[in-house]
């Protein structure tokens, strides 16, 4: 028995809009302030156009996809992974650019948070005569632009706790000797993230103990290196760091607190990095809370969190991770070794932070497994 004609336009639907999504991913790590979107154009079952949101956010995926297809565009539907924007920025908005083109029909799959959208896109749409489906792949969408959608509602981006330890959890001996715990694939997957992240974050104890780059040193990949931010409430980074001296090159930025030394403060901001005062938490440490809204503040949407053990405690303590790639290698370093995480305080299990496990990678003989926070 053949399919119904509605079957086959529900799986050409979730075909096309699955390619949309491949092609917005294409954008994690380059595109902030703005989501990842992507875009594709379908006439009479012919790709016409394809798009994806640029580097800096501009231009957007529709317009990348109208240019694409040209004339082919008219009587054409749109698939788009997020709403098409209904504001006046440097450019006309998408949904006035689908309509001069003349799309017959729109799928989108969930619906822009930003007010200045916020469903405007759609009754735009809607009221000039294009037929819109909305709700195709929702929960693949709002997961990819989940750090999009949390600038927005939380004013902070998401966060997500990269560790690579020991099978016991350790991050390095007793000596502090951490190279390599993980293998060479391990390493290489965790530059990618490092690609599809706006922004690194560590403390000050990691970049004073490893003297790190904190760039993506994958062949290719080197200009999607993302912005370097330390925690240094004290000012501790000394201005020869590698850190430091790339700044020009690539932004750093340092969260510290009012009362850092005025020479420290000057030696850093001659070699380039940008210093965002926050404020303190009861310990005198930069409060974690001020700094996830002042990342969110400046734009940014996915921040990986790289170490050390008392920031990644920090963020937990206050649940703001919102995942959790967790690199894996078979040694056993033993409990004199340098923990994941320092104490939390967890009195009960039931009390303690929770991770669902979303997937598994084999790299070699290590294993990466990916959680995201329970609700």
């Amino acid at each position: 028995m053949s399919r119904s004609a509605t079957a086959t336009d529900a799986d050409a639907d979730a075909g096309y809009m699955a390619l949309a999504l491949a092609l917005a991913r294409r954008g994690l790590g380059r595109v902030w302030p703005n989501p990842a979107v992507g875009c594709v154009l379908v006439n009479q079952g012919v790709v016409v156009g394809r798009g994806w949101t640029q580097p800096g956010g501009r231009p957007h995926a529709e317009a990348e996809a109208l240019a694409r297809a040209g004339q082919a565009a008219s009587g054409a539907t749109a698939y788009v992974s997020l709403e098409p924007c209904a504001h006046h920025g440097q450019t006309l908005p998408c949904c006035d650019a689908l309509l001069a083109a003349g799309v017959a029909r729109a799928v989108i799959a969930t619906a822009d948070p930003d007010p200045r959208t916020a469903g405007k896109g759609i009754d735009r749409l809607r009221g000039h005569g294009v037929e819109v489906t909305t709700g195709v792949a929702e929960a693949e969408a709002l997961r990819l632009n989940r750090g999009f959608f949390l600038r927005i509602g939380a004013g902070r981006p998401l966060f997500t706790l990269k560790s690579a330890t020991s099978l016991d959890g350790r991050i390095a001996t007793h000596t502090g000797h951490s190279r390599w715990i993980t293998g060479e694939r391990a390493r290489r997957f965790g530059h990618w993230l490092r690609a599809s992240h706006d922004a690194i974050l560590v403390g000050s104890e990691t970049a004073l103990a490893d003297d790190p780059e904190l760039s993506c040193r994958l062949p290719g990949l080197a200009s999607r290196s993302p912005v370097r931010v330390v925690a240094d409430g004290r000012l501790r980074l000394n201005p020869a760091s590698k850190l430091a001296r790339g700044a020009g090159a690539r932004p750093l930025w340092v969260l510290t607190l009012a009362g850092a030394s005025p020479a420290r403060r000057d030696a850093l901001a001659e070699a380039g990095a940008e210093l965002i005062e926050v404020a303190a938490d009861r310990c005198g440490h930069p409060d974690v809370v001020a700094m996830a809204n002042a990342l969110g503040a400046r734009g940014l949407t996915r921040v990986l969190i790289e170490g050390g053990g008392r920031l990644a405690a920090s963020f937990l303590a206050a649940g703001l991770v919102d995942d959790v790639a967790w690199f894996r290698a078979p040694l056993i370093i033993g409990g004199d070794g340098r923990a994941a995480a320092a104490p939390l305080g967890v009195e009960t299990v039931p009390a303690a932070p929770h991770f669902a496990r979303e997937t598994v990678t084999t790299l070699g003989a290590d294993v990466m497994e990916l959680y995201s926070r329970k609700a």
